[in-house]
């Protein structure tokens, strides 16, 4: 009976966990990934005072080479460098999608 149990469980996990691998993005995660920005870009990438630059309206291709520019160290930065090393290349595509949506003040 508890080989039966244990093999019930171990099909119940391998069917679980495969149906979340297929399923698709939670549909904020670009707006979640976003949000670690609005420290320093503001809300929906609008920086307030302007001295930072502002993120919404920009085009995604030029995000996405900013980030990898300051990843690479191409673009020298004091917290960027450290920032943009933390997040994939998808990653870098969804919060660049997200804020090239993003209307301009």
């Amino acid at each position: 009976m508890k080989q039966l149990l244990a093999a019930t469980a171990v099909l119940a996990a391998t069917f679980s966990t495969s149906a979340i691998a297929e399923q698709s993005p939670a549909p904020n995660v670009a707006r979640d990934l976003a949000a670690a920005c609005a420290i320093c870009h503001g809300p929906n990438g609008w920086s307030a005072g302007g001295s930072l630059p502002h993120l919404a309206g920009q085009p995604a291709d030029y995000l996405v080479k900013q980030l990898r520019d300051f990843r690479d160290g191409r673009r020298p930065a004091t917290i960027m460098t450290q920032i943009a090393r933390g997040y994939t290349e998808e990653q870098y595509q969804l919060m660049a999608a997200f804020f090239a949506a993003q209307k301009v003040r």
